[in-house]
């Protein structure tokens, strides 16, 4: 049964109201004369007011974040001269809180109705939010892009001046950036946008772990170092010094014997983190009599450059010893 014309206002009213209420949508009106707005009880909440018959516009900016607060008091007086829907974004102070709203209603003189212009307010910050980490994402996405790209060009310089064959640099090559690739893999963002870790402990296990295969044993690696994370930046440089170590270590060193082992071990003071790389079981070795090859200065270069450290070496008898000391603010980076 259609309701009577009598119950039919009321009846459309309340599901009015009802629609409006589901869909968050808060109501104001503006006096475009004495610049005050008239809000409904939704509105207040939104901007964090107390409920009044009206509010100046002045009042409100107060309320408007200081970088948008110009823009807002500029789009709202054009709206006069809008013909049509517009809409406006900007973000709103409720105490430490930031929100955005969107200020949406329909231009122009013609549109007033006893000097009120009339909209809604739209609670829309998680949309914002959403936009912020795709773009966020998509700038860090191209941030990587381009870093590895760089690195891998500078890989492939270097490999080709310490290599004769074309097989030989693809070999070199690809076992540098597939230790590139496993460090990456390893590092995941944080939560709340508080960028990239992984553990270092976690790293030097997934680093080293190809090389685990090579011997008569299992277990002929061991990795005992601090519990804390490996930024970003940091970890590719750890994986570079610690792929240059490990492949020494094959051709010359403990990893080339199948009894051989290598122990890496850690400490940590209040501004170093030192790594000290022992390996035992190996062929006797000795210090090279010239500066070292490309190999060796790429691993001087990112143990002083990107982690802020310094690398000595002990060429004992029993084996190499390595010793890595680096700045603790620098490997959290």
């Amino acid at each position: 049964m259609a309701p009577s014309e009598s119950a039919s206002p009321l009846w459309n009213i309340q599901n009015l109201r009802r629609a409006i209420e589901a869909a968050g949508v808060a109501l104001w009106s503006w006096n475009v004369d004495n610049d005050q707005f008239a809000m409904d009880e939704r509105a207040f909440e939104l901007w964090g007011l107390a409920p009044s018959d009206e509010v100046s516009f002045e009042a409100l900016s107060a309320h408007i974040h200081p970088a948008d607060r110009d823009r807002v008091r500029a789009a709202f007086t054009a709206t006069r001269g809008i013909i049509g829907a517009y809409e406006t974004d900007f973000r709103i102070l409720v105490g430490d809180e930031i929100r955005w709203i969107s200020a949406r209603g329909l231009g122009g003189d013609s549109g007033l109705h006893k000097h009120h212009m009339f909209g809604i307010f739209l609670d829309v910050t998680g949309r914002k939010q959403a936009e912020e980490g795709h773009e966020l994402m998509a700038g860090e996405m191209s941030h990587r892009v381009k870093n590895l790209l760089a690195i891998a060009s500078g890989l492939t310089q270097i490999t080709s001046r310490s290599t004769t064959t074309a097989a030989e640099m693809a070999k070199e090559l690809i076992a540098r950036l597939t230790a590139l690739g496993r460090a990456h893999d390893l590092v995941r963002p944080l939560p709340g946008h508080q960028g990239h870790t992984a553990l270092l402990g976690d790293l030097l296990s997934v680093l080293l772990s190809p090389y685990e295969d090579t011997g008569a044993f299992s277990g002929r690696i061991r990795v005992a170092v601090p519990r804390m994370g490996v930024g970003e930046g940091s970890a590719t440089a750890i994986a570079l010094v610690i792929h240059e170590l490990a492949t020494n270590s094959l051709k010359y060193g403990a990893l080339s014997a199948d009894d051989g082992t290598l122990d890496v071990s850690g400490s940590t003071d209040d501004e170093h983190v030192t790594l000290v790389w022992t390996e035992r079981g190996g062929p006797k070795v000795k210090a090279p009599n010239e500066a070292g090859g490309y190999g060796s200065k790429l691993v001087n270069r990112s143990v002083s450059g990107s982690l802020g450290g310094s690398i000595t070496y002990d060429w004992s008898d029993q084996g190499v010893i390595v010793v890595l000391k680096l700045r603790a603010e620098k490997l959290a980076a």
